[in-house]
């Protein structure tokens, strides 16, 4: 982190000193340099891969869903609205869906967008080409046809109803194999350089195709950071000009700043190893969602910006969500105990929740249940982490004990709670009913809305019985922006969209 405000503090040092936070601001809008106009904000976390088809971080996506693009794009709604296609028909039997893409679309290395391109990406993305697809739901893509040069079929071996919005993912030029390093997409930002530890840098993409989402800032510079002190303090001097913050941070800064806070579609959660003994046995876990008081996290952790969850699933998710499971397992210290003599623990237990220390309210959610714990007799060791390792060890290879982890929002249910089927690659959580996985797999075939609502209202009702994990909150993205600095757009995922952002004049 002292990297990182000394970087901070020799990029602004022409920035001049004075006790006036919205003068500062005005001042750090454009580099004195070039004359462009420049925003600098923060991602909380290091990106853990600029490859869209191996980047599975919602901060990364954040930020790169301004470089990349699909078929299809989403609105502030949620609702799935045109991208690189610009319309598309979907056979009655579900299983072809023909796109009509754009035809005035260039990549930023210059290479002009066609069906090729697309037909590489869903190539690459469903398997086909590589012989793994990159996720289990584009594994029912059998065939891909290029009918024309603006216009790609992709078969399906069953119907799915949540493909259409998966066709959201990244399109890349045809053969193109560096996205690693030197990210390349359609967007209204390009990619310029990223420094581990330090930053990523966009600038505009000056040959963008849409007017309407053209950006108005020329250049981006995201701050790796996560000390929330040292956040507050960058904004206070001018080094940024628009933040992530904590609610108590929103309120000391409130006076100089324009506070944004949304509910972000995210499940924020105590994950047990279901194949970890004892956490293998529904009586404990059970037990622990008694012993977890969810209020002193919301207000502990959270500053009270945050909505109370009882399952895998946001009230934000609309008619999918099952309100049934609302304080399912109220607070009761003394049903925990009664819960864990019966499973032979009498005197509790010992077992360690390993947190990724790169995020704060995760850590201070694991001292509260550490602590909520201790009165019931169960001693937890709070083990941090860095992303990196996090991100190989528990979610890509399950090998932990417990954890505290937020698990990114998505626009179709089937996205949130495939996340639980037992042969899905990233249930980490270990988690396994026949039950369950039937109904997932009804549901995703299931074309009538009312009755495809109904199955994954009964899932998130089996989870919670199951108690496969304690649910804590859906937080609030708190953002702190400059007053000058307009158009900041709420999404249902985790999107920083920087084509809307403006200066004020």
């Amino acid at each position: 982190m002292k990297k990182v405000l000394i970087l901070l503090f020799a990029i602004f040092a022409l920035v001049s000193c004075t006790k006036d936070d919205e003068v500062q601001g005005q001042e750090a809008a454009s580099d004195a340099v070039s004359g462009e106009s420049l925003i600098r904000l923060t991602m909380p976390s290091e990106p853990d891969s600029l490859d869209p088809y191996l980047s599975t971080a919602s901060d990364t996506e954040a930020v790169m869903h301004n470089i990349y693009e699909g078929l299809v794009l989403f609105d502030q709604d949620g609702a799935i609205i045109p991208g690189l296609a610009e319309s598309w028909e979907i056979s009655d039997d579900g299983l072809e869906y023909t796109f009509h893409l754009r035809e005035d679309v260039t990549f930023h290395n210059g290479d002009h967008f066609d069906s090729a391109d697309a037909a590489y990406s869903y190539g690459v993305i469903s398997g086909l080409s590589t012989g793994k697809p990159i996720s289990s739901r584009f594994s029912t893509i059998t065939g891909i046809e290029t009918t024309d040069e603006y216009t790609l079929v992709l078969k399906l071996s069953e119907p799915n109803a949540a493909f259409l919005e998966g066709t959201r993912v990244a399109i890349i030029p045809e053969g193109y194999e560096s996205s690693a390093t030197a990210p390349v997409g359609t967007g209204p930002y390009e990619f310029v350089e990223y420094t581990p530890g330090q930053r990523i840098v966009l600038e505009k993409n000056d040959d963008y195709y849409d007017e309407s989402r053209m950006a108005r800032i020329d250049r981006a510079e995201v701050y790796i950071m996560t000390d929330e002190s040292a956040i507050v303090t960058a904004l206070q001097s001018g080094q940024l000009d628009m933040a992530q913050v904590t609610g108590s941070d929103a309120e000391i800064l409130s006076r100089n700043f324009t506070i944004y806070s949304n509910p972000q579609n995210m499940v924020c959660l105590f994950a047990m190893n279901n194949d970890f003994k004892p956490f293998d046995d529904i009586r404990v876990r059970k037990a622990m969602n008694y012993a977890v008081n969810k209020d002193n996290i919301i207000y502990g952790a959270f500053d009270g910006y945050a909505t109370r969850l009882d399952s895998n699933f946001s009230p934000v998710m609309g008619s999918y969500y099952n309100s049934d499971v609302e304080n399912y397992y109220p607070y009761d210290p003394g049903k925990a105990e009664a819960l864990l003599a019966e499973a032979g623990y009498p005197d509790g237990f010992e077992f360690t929740i390993t947190v990724p220390a790169n995020y704060q309210q995760h850590v201070n959610t694991a001292q509260i249940i550490a602590e909520d714990l201790k009165r019931v007799g169960i001693k937890a060791e709070i083990q941090l982490v860095e992303w990196g390792a996090w991100l190989e060890d528990v979610y890509s290879n399950g090998n932990y004990e417990t954890t505290i982890i937020g698990l990114t929002g998505k626009l179709d249910p089937y996205e949130i709670l495939v996340r639980f089927v037992s042969d899905f690659r990233r249930n980490f959580f270990h988690y396994d009913n026949p039950r369950y996985d039937k109904l997932i797999k009804e549901a995703m075939v299931e074309t009538d809305e009312e009755r495809r609502a109904e199955l994954y209202k009964e899932c998130q009702m089996i989870l919670t019985e199951d108690a496969a994990c304690v649910w804590t909150c859906d937080p609030n993205l708190v953002i702190a922006a400059r007053k000058d600095l307009k158009g900041y757009k709420a999404y249902p995922l985790t999107f920083t969209d920087l084509s809307a952002l403006y200066y004020e004049e």
